[in-house]
């Protein structure tokens, strides 16, 4: 099997230190590079103390000069979106982690894909498990007309709704093929303390210290509940679907959303 070469943007975050660690345990992917908007060296020392790679503000000229076959992007939406479309434009497979890209986006993503015949994947979430729950409440969202969704997340993160939360929403709706039922709210009265409405289904955000992320989606009906939850205890919980990820995209074309599609997990 070909080697994979890869440079990581948004390498100093959280996530980004993450990846580069798993990339060092990883048979078959080779970190050659990485990228952070402020940088105060031009090289990066590996954590397992095999060496060091460039490190620079520059992701054209780095890949310019790298040539790698995938760009991993943990970062924010603003800084995701151009680094993507400048990846794309050189022909360098994208496996982003970045939330709050809008459907527009997406489908720009898409197009500069297949317009470049290279594939991206773009997840709100790469825990196997939580994959696996977003999965198991599609299927249970056809037997249900109720649902909430509460998601809870260490009090640093920006985003509420979740990223997951949100995607959890929209592929129970569209498993339906509706939106849920809401309840009944009283003349006078708000629905500020139900939380986000997304297709019908209200989210509850809750920040936290000692939070890492965690999601519990509950479904009722009559005389019955069903409750489907994921935890997360450790961020390196991220990185088998990541590399997984990183395997996979060479061999795709286009955009592909979320884990499910590289899982099987389709239907």
């Amino acid at each position: 099997m070909k080697l994979i070469t890869v440079v990581v943007h948004g390498v100093t975050g959280k996530m980004g230190r993450e990846v580069v660690s798993a990339i060092c345990r990883e048979p078959g992917i080779k970190l050659v590079g990485a990228v952070d908007v402020d940088v105060s060296r031009d090289y990066l020392v590996l954590p397992d103390g095999s060496g060091k790679v460039p490190l620079s503000s520059a992701l054209e000229g780095m890949l310019t000069a790298l040539k790698p076959d995938v760009m991993i992007d943990f970062s924010v939406a603003k800084a995701a979106l151009p680094a993507i479309q400048i990846a794309l434009k050189k022909k360098v497979y994208v496996v982003s982690g970045t939330t709050g890209l809008t459907n527009t986006d997406l489908a720009k993503i898409d197009k500069l894909a297949k317009a470049n015949g290279v594939g991206a994947i773009v997840a709100s979430n790469f825990a196997l498990s939580a994959v696996v729950m977003m999965h198991l409440a599609g299927i249970a969202a056809r037997y249900f007309d109720y649902a909430e969704i509460i998601e809870l997340h260490h009090n640093t993160k920006a985003d509420a709704p979740s990223g997951t939360a949100i995607s959890t929403a929209k592929a129970m709706a569209q498993a339906k093929g509706k939106p849920f039922n809401k309840l009944p709210v009283e003349k006078g009265r708000t629905l500020k303390s139900r939380g986000e409405q997304v297709r019908g289904i209200p989210i509850h955000s809750v920040r936290l210290p000692g939070l890492l992320a965690h999601q519990e989606v509950l479904l009722g009906a009559m005389g019955q509940t069903l409750s489907i939850r994921h935890d997360t205890v450790g961020r390196d919980c991220y990185m088998p679907g990541v590399m997984l990820s990183v395997k996979a995209i060479v061999g795709l074309k286009g955009l592909t959303v979320g884990l499910g599609p590289i899982l099987g997990l389709e239907g």
